[in-house]
């Protein structure tokens, strides 16, 4: 009895943190949240993580919302989001937004989750709007960070140096730009290995 038990417990904590995701990411993406109750069961931690980002200021968290779907994007291309890689783009995330470790870890959580829901048809949108909102040192700084969560594995795959290149074009890199950031990641390319 006590699995049974906890799985309860467990299906409605997933529940709660399922319901302030889901406004939480209605603020970071700006949509508007549909459902018409918000759970007062809360627990105090996802309240507060909620409130701490609630601090942000909207052009903050949309900038970070696009930010960390991106990473998940190139973290999803060969199919299969890693342990580590999830790790370090907590900690690119915690250091990019100034937030805390538990902040951090739920913004990864939602832009991943978010990646493998709509990723194949929300890629290039995110990715323009990211465009339309960084300056060209914050893009430049995005295409190091994707390099830095492929190679999270100690091996940057072709399929992930691909879509870093993708992403690259999206953002208005050309080839030689492009180049020049990845010659710093060359020790962890699987193509030159």
């Amino acid at each position: 009895m006590p699995s049974r038990l906890a799985a309860v417990h467990w299906r409605r904590h997933v529940k709660v943190l399922e319901v302030a995701v889901v406004s939480l990411l209605s603020r970071l993406f700006g949509l508007e949240d549909d459902s018409p109750n918000q759970p007062s069961s809360d627990t105090e931690t996802v309240r507060k993580i909620i409130r701490e980002v609630d601090r942000l200021d909207p052009s903050e968290a949309r900038y970070l919302a696009a930010f960390a779907f991106v990473l998940a994007r190139v973290a999803n291309s060969d199919m299969e989001i890693s342990e580590e890689e999830v790790r370090r783009m907590e900690e690119i995330v915690r250091e990019v937004g100034g937030l805390s470790e538990a902040q951090a870890i739920l913004v990864v959580r939602i832009a991943t989750s978010q990646q493998l829901l709509t990723g194949g048809t929300e890629n290039f949108l995110v990715t323009r709007e990211f465009n339309k909102i960084s300056d060209r040192e914050q893009k430049e700084r995005l295409l190091h960070c994707l390099f830095e969560v492929s190679a999270a594995d100690e091996s940057i795959s072709l399929v992930e140096e691909n879509e870093v290149r993708r992403i690259a074009e999206e953002l208005q890199f050309d080839h030689r730009e492009f180049s020049a950031i990845r010659s710093r990641y060359n020790a962890k390319r699987s193509i030159l290995k």
